[in-house]
């Protein structure tokens, strides 16, 4: 496949879930065709020698195995957090490419989730009205559905791939929200119909108390703003083993899903139109549960990962 997007990677502190990454990675069959960027965050002022030594091990294993084609290593000296290491390695990266695939330590990829990143790419490239391709999907009932992929207009943050053109222009600092969120119909919009309360934890960004830090929020607002869509598989190609207490908020929860490492997307949509089914699906099941996937995954960009 010609024109492969370079990986970027984000590392910090847990070993064993940095080695899987890696070696699902590999499996992949366009891993030794493709070009990984990874970037280690560094230690804590208050890091204790526990800390320090797993921080290392990760940087070991980085540089354990050629994992794709050719890898490059940036290696921070202090720790600045996910949000800030997400936005810094993408920006750096798209000095050189105008696309990138994007995944954390704590992702197993299927052997196919190359193959769909970069076609998804490719095919949707021209395409304005999308801004990300996911590898991440919600497990739903969807059977029935002929296509291996569809849209829907939210974006995610398990896995996902974008354009630089979409990406050189987002606002992370927000400063336009009110002229985008300026009355309640919007704000159900923004909430998907209510189902969650992404505008809350918009403000909890926005507001220096809270501490919250997360780049995904700011990336879903420019989305919403723009009516973008975003590309998902019909059955997950990543699993994340993040819970398992590991994190620096500890919380031990095991991720059920569909994953499977023979997980393929070989039929894709012939257009961009969103898939309303689909959608509605998923927002009926943010409302039946207060502890879904989705919720965990924004706590985990929220609390587990503020380095």
């Amino acid at each position: 496949m010609d024109n492969l997007a370079p990986i970027i990677l984000f590392l910090y502190n847990r070993p064993e879930h940095t080695l899987r990454c890696l070696e699902s990675l590999m499996n992949n069959e366009l891993a030794s065709e493709s070009t990984l960027y990874i970037f280690c965050d560094g230690a804590k002022p208050n890091a204790t020698e526990s800390d320090i030594i797993k921080i290392n091990k990760v940087r070991e294993i980085a540089t354990l195995k050629q994992w794709c084609n050719k890898v490059i290593i940036k290696n921070q000296n202090q720790n600045i957090g996910l949000r800030n290491s997400v936005i810094a390695g993408v920006n750096e990266v798209f000095l050189n490419h105008n696309k990138a695939i994007i995944i954390e330590d704590d992702l197993v990829l299927s052997n196919y989730f190359l193959e769909y990143m970069n076609k998804g790419l490719h095919q949707f490239e021209n395409d304005k009205s999308v801004s990300q391709i996911s590898g991440h999907s919600f497990q739903l009932d969807i059977g029935s559905l002929k296509e291996d992929a569809y849209f829907l207009p939210l974006t995610t943050t398990w896995g996902w791939a974008t354009w630089k053109r979409v990406w050189d222009e987002v606002d992370f600092s927000g400063t336009d929200y009110q002229k985008i969120l300026h009355d309640k119909k919007t704000i159900k919009a923004f909430n998907l119909d209510n189902s969650y309360d992404y505008y809350s934890m918009l403000l909890d960004q926005l507001n220096p108390s809270k501490k919250i830090s997360s780049w995904g929020i700011m990336f879903w607002l420019h989305s919403f703003k723009n009516n973008y869509k975003v590309l998902f598989p019909k059955y997950t190609l990543v699993s994340n083993i993040g819970f398992d207490g590991s994190g620096t908020h500890k919380e031990n929860k095991s991720e059920k899903d569909d994953f499977k490492e023979s997980n393929k997307v070989e039929i894709y949509p012939i257009d961009s139109n969103i898939n309303k089914v689909v959608f509605d699906k998923i927002k009926n099941n943010f409302r039946r549960t207060n502890y879904s996937i989705w919720y965990r995954l924004i706590r985990k960009y929220n609390q587990l990962f503020k380095n």
